[in-house]
């Protein structure tokens, strides 16, 4: 099994699609092993982030992604990084396919949503940004 972090990020949160969007993960056969709501400042928001530091965005990123409340997550299943990139869609809403959260959801290139991870190395690495492997349930769904 292969993991992924996801965060539902503050302007999921404020235009209340937590239910919509997690159903949609569920419904995509990820199993949800751990999940948190947290309230970044801008010191963890920047220190998560920081692999854009140098990006002319990164300043609005850090402000946007303190603003409110997010949920990060960590999901579960075969091929789950690519699996759930291709469920939220590209970056840029207009730019996504039908079908993705980012497309349905989304309301521009900074507000989108949802975060996904975009490779295994660095999803290890989110993971263990927001959950410590106490967190994370083993053996989910094995009643």
């Amino acid at each position: 099994m292969e993991r992924t972090l996801a965060i539902l990020k503050p302007d999921c949160i404020e235009a209340n699609l937590i239910g919509k969007v997690i159903d949609r993960i569920l419904n995509a056969d990820f199993k949800i092993i751990a999940m948190k709501m947290v309230q970044l400042n801008k010191h963890t928001a920047g220190a998560f982030y920081t692999v854009h530091k140098a990006r002319p965005f990164f300043t609005d990123l850090v402000t946007f992604m303190s603003s409110n409340p997010c949920i990060p997550m960590v999901l579960e299943k075969d091929n789950a990084v690519e699996d759930f990139r291709k469920l939220i869609g590209a970056t840029d809403p207009t730019e996504a396919i039908e079908g993705t959260i980012r497309k349905e959801f989304a309301t521009s290139k900074q507000m989108n949503i949802v975060h996904g991870s975009d490779s295994v190395e660095n999803a290890a690495i989110e993971i263990a940004f927001f959950f410590s492997n106490q967190e994370l349930v083993e053996n989910y769904g094995k009643l």
